[in-house]
Parts: C-alpha cells; structure tokens; sequence
C-alpha cells in the first residue's frame, strides 16, 4: 500500500491510500482518511498507517484485507507446525503471488470468482519471478491454490469466515510428465563412468536405496549399522535462506525408515569410509568432522545444488543427455519392479506414505508385470508331460 498527503484546510489534511486494484473489476481501490493537526502529524499517521496495513497489526477482522490475513495465518500458524523449508515456499507463494493477485480485497468480501479469475489471468499472462516470459504452469498455479486453501481453512477455524471460498474454486489439472528413468544398461554405465568421481559413492547409494538427496546429504556414519547390513533415514538436509544447510526430521513418519543394504554396497561404503579418512588426516585441524558420510573435502554438508550440477555433467558425460538426480530414485524403483520386487517392499524403501503413491507413480511398469504373472500362474497350472 502506498498513500499520499493534501492538505484540506489550515490544520486539516487528507489521506490518500492506494490499495491497488481490484482483482475482478480492475477498477483502482483507494480510501481517504482525515488527520487533525501539523504536517507532520499528518505524516506520522501515515506512515503508521502504512506500517500496520503491511503487517496486518492492529487490523479489525471485520475490515481485515486478504494480504493482511496470509501475513497473520503466516505468524500465527505457518511459524508454528510447518517445517523451516516449507515456511519459506509458503512466505514466497504468499508474498510473490497470492497478494499481488487478490491480497487488496476484504477477508469477509473474497468470493470463488476472485480466486478463479485469478488463475485463470496467471494462467493465460503468467506471474514468473525468474524474468521470463511466458505464463506459471497448471502445477504451480495448483500448488498456489493448495497454500491458499490450507490458510482459509483457518480462517473458517477461527471463524473469521462462515465457508472456504477456495472450495468452490476449479483448479488446473496439470499435466502429468513421463518419468526419467535408467534402464539398467544406463544405470550401469552412469556408475563406470563416474566410478573415480567423489559423487560415485552417492550416485550409487542413490541408485540401490531409493533415498531421496537430502536424505543421502544427511546421512551419518552411526546411521549404517554392518551387523545388520542397514542404512536407517532419521533425517534430511535442505538449505534455508539466511540460514544455511539445516538438518531436521523428515516430512512424515513414514520417511523415517531402515533400508536394507547389499554386501557390495556396504563394501562400497567402506571404501567411500577410507577415502575420507585419508582426506580429514590430510587437513589436520581444518577438518570439520560431522559424522557426514557425504561431505565436502573439509568435512562440511554438500550443498544439494552443488550436487544436483555436478551429477547433471556427469550424465551428460555418461551419454544420457538431462537427468535429474531425482531421476535416480524413480530409476532405483522401477528397477526393482521390473525385477520383481513386491510394491510394498518397494514401497517401505522409498518412504512412501501408502504401497498406492508406489503403485500410482510407477504404474508404467505395471503392465509388463502383469504379463509376466500370467506367464507365472500359466506354468503352475499346465501339466508337464
């Protein structure tokens, strides 16, 4: 919000508020107030006025606007029970998105039509921050909605609203994306290839477990038990704007897990072990030591988007063109379903909430192992003569 001042009379002045413009209508919303006394109490008052508008301090619910709600449901709620990574997506979507398309209307006024019209502008002009043309994609555009939906629900909670008008709000389908998987003969070169690199090791854990990165990233060595020939995942790393690489929990219970590990992986790891040694007695006194399996020279966490660039030229030097890291989990799960792992197993070792996330999302090999089985059960029951 922004505001000006004019001068009505001799120790009178007026107030001028531009709250921007209304999201259906286009039409430019303002409001006047009128100030008593010098200029510079009329200044005072304005900047006060300014300062609790972009706060939402101070604010009557009944006249609360929809920016100054998120900026509460952010402080009141969000700071609270969501983890440090998603409150920071969360203040992005809310601060790039959300207010410049609906935040000037009335909390109590928000209707299904400002949201859909919304979208429907983000869709058709596009609202990107990176500088480049073009419209945010339905997934996006439905991840905003998602956000904005989570935060109304408090609002009808905290009865400030009688129903969620996002409710009745049609989202964008987004189009569902072929996966990037490795067959094994890729799998197998990537790990030639990049067999001296210092990734090697990671690429590989990444390739047999199904971890997720950040998991890998924060992996420890009192986190891989030889007796029981288990990694267990109890954690996951991210890098936090102004705060660096922050370990904490994962995102559900079902993330924390034990994975089990082959004899050649573990032999890997140990050679992996070794290497690293031999580097922290190499740096003395300049060696952090984390108890990190994956870390830098100097013993610091890998930053993932470091990671996440290094291996990217390591594929494309392996010959396969763009790959994601992520990709080497979908690999690592279709792999063992085209092998003949049961989905549950499967499921248990990618963290996934249900067997039906696995099944749904790796649903293209499905059908081969559908003729497989009748290929199975047709041998059991055919007679041999």
């Amino acid at each position: 919000m922004t505001g000006s001042i004019r001068r009505r009379g001799r120790r009178s002045w007026e107030l001028n508020f531009d709250l921007g413009r209304d999201p259906v209508t286009g039409a430019r919303l303002r409001r006047f107030v009128t100030v008593k006394g010098t200029r510079r109490d009329a200044e005072r008052a304005l900047a006060e006025a300014i300062h609790r508008h972009n706060t939402g301090l101070d604010v009557a619910y009944g006249k609360m606007t929809v920016a100054q709600y998120l900026r509460r449901w952010l402080s009141d709620y969000a700071e609270t029970n969501v983890s440090a990574a998603t409150l920071v997506r969360y203040r992005g979507i809310v601060a790039n998105h959300l207010v410049p398309l609906i935040g000037t209307v009335q909390l109590t006024e928000l209707r299904p039509a400002h949201i859909q019209a919304a979208y429907a502008r983000t869709l058709a002009n596009g609202a990107r921050k990176d500088g480049r043309d073009g419209s945010l994609s339905a997934r996006t555009v439905l991840q905003h909605h998602r956000v904005l939906r989570e935060a109304l629900s408090h609002a009808v909670r905290w009865q400030l609203l009688a129903r969620n008008p996002a409710d009745a709000v049609a989202t964008p389908k987004p189009t569902r994306h072929e996966l990037r998987v490795l067959d094994r003969g890729e799998a197998q070169g990537l790990l030639d290839s990049c067999a001296q690199d210092p990734l090697h090791c990671l690429i590989y854990m990444a390739l047999v477990t199904g971890a997720r990165l950040g998991e890998l990233l924060a992996l420890r060595w009192r986190d891989i038990d030889g007796a029981t020939q288990t990694v267990r995942i109890t954690r996951t790393a991210q890098r936090i704007p102004g705060k660096g690489i922050v370990f904490h929990a994962p995102k559900t219970h079902r993330s924390i897990r034990p994975i089990a590990l082959s004899p050649v992986a573990l032999r890997i790891l140990k050679t992996h072990r070794t290497a690293q040694a031999e580097r922290r007695l190499a740096m003395g006194g300049d060696y952090a030591d984390h108890d990190l399996v994956f870390a830098t020279a100097l013993g610091a966490p890998l930053d993932g988007t470091n990671v996440t660039k290094n291996f990217q030229r390591l594929a494309r030097d392996a010959g396969l063109g763009h790959v994601r890291f992520h990709d080497l989990r979908h690999s690592a799960a279709t792999l063992m379903l085209a092998a003949g792992t049961h989905p549950k197993i499967v499921s248990e070792r990618l963290g996934h909430a249900t067997v039906n996330i696995t099944l749904d999302t790796y649903s293209h090999v499905l059908p081969d192992m559908q003729h497989e089985a009748a290929i199975v059960i047709d041998q059991l029951l055919t007679r041999t003569k």
